[in-house]
């Protein structure tokens, strides 16, 4: 429990998590996080609009900060 409280302290761990996820806070994202869209509705959308960005995970980031911490 410590450790992981120094993590989501100290570290800017919940500031790339909540980058990593920030497609869910609004527009197609939102609204299938919140049920109203389906898969094959995204699936739709991303043929009409194409792709959406790929954005790295950060892992290697992420396991460096938890090792750090450790």
């Amino acid at each position: 429990m410590v450790t992981a409280d120094s993590i989501l302290q100290k570290s800017d761990y919940k500031k790339v998590r909540s980058d990593r996820y920030a497609s869910f806070d609004s527009g197609k994202g939102a609204e299938f996080e919140q049920g109203k869209l389906t898969l094959e509705d995204l699936r739709n959308y991303a043929a009409e609009n194409g792709e959406p960005a790929t954005l790295s995970g950060r892992q290697e980031y992420l396991e460096n900060i938890i090792n750090r911490h450790i």
